[in-house]
């Protein structure tokens, strides 16, 4: 595994410039990557399509859904049954069903607003749930594995001088002129 410099570019012939730049600086071809990078939620990484299988906002939809149901059940079956004279023996069944449709509805009122802040627990206490983290940006990418400390610079200063966009660091493995491990639901850490 090693250290990867990767850069965002708008157009097909920036990435050309950006290899031959690379390659220019000292950089082989094997160890420079180009891909695209698809729009958050199109990478298909599952059957039916999508980055995740379950959304990380709703987490807590099923059982908040479920409780819903049951104490609007609960309430709607109580109404009905003390409504049986106006309402005959289906008062308490249609008062079940009214309440469970209320009751779920009424359960996503508690459930986590977008955005809302979901503390994960690490040592430092600064890092926001996934509502709230800014994924990769789609587009056009060039990555490259630096051999060593030394090289970062070099490869920072031939992509800043193209004009490179979202610059950030990550570790991985680039051979062949592949990115094996890169990981497209990975939050970028932006090169200042």
């Amino acid at each position: 595994m090693s250290h990867i410099i990767a850069a965002h570019f708008q157009l097909q012939e920036q990435i050309d410039a950006a290899r031959v730049a690379l390659s220019r600086v000292g950089f082989p071809a094997s160890r420079i990557s180009a891909f695209f990078v698809n729009q958050p939620g199109q990478h298909d990484l599952y059957g039916l399509g999508g980055d995740r299988d379950v959304s990380p906002g709703a987490r807590e939809t099923p059982e908040g859904v479920l409780e819903g149901v049951a104490v609007g059940a609960a309430v709607g079956a109580g109404i009905g049954a003390a409504a049986t004279l106006a309402t005959g023996p289906l008062g308490p069944v249609v008062g079940a069903l009214v309440g469970a449709h209320v009751g779920s509805l009424y359960s996503f009122n508690k459930m986590k607003e977008a955005g809302e802040s979901e503390m994960h627990g690490d040592r430092d206490g600064d890092r926001h749930g996934e509502n709230r983290r800014q994924p990769r940006h789609p587009g056009m990418l060039v990555a490259v594995a630096l051999g060593g400390p030394d090289e970062r610079e070099l490869a920072l200063g031939a992509l800043r001088r193209l004009g490179a966009e979202h610059i950030e660091e990550a570790e991985g493995t680039i051979a062949n002129g592949d990115w094996h491990d890169f990981d497209p639901l990975s939050i970028p850490v932006l090169v200042a």
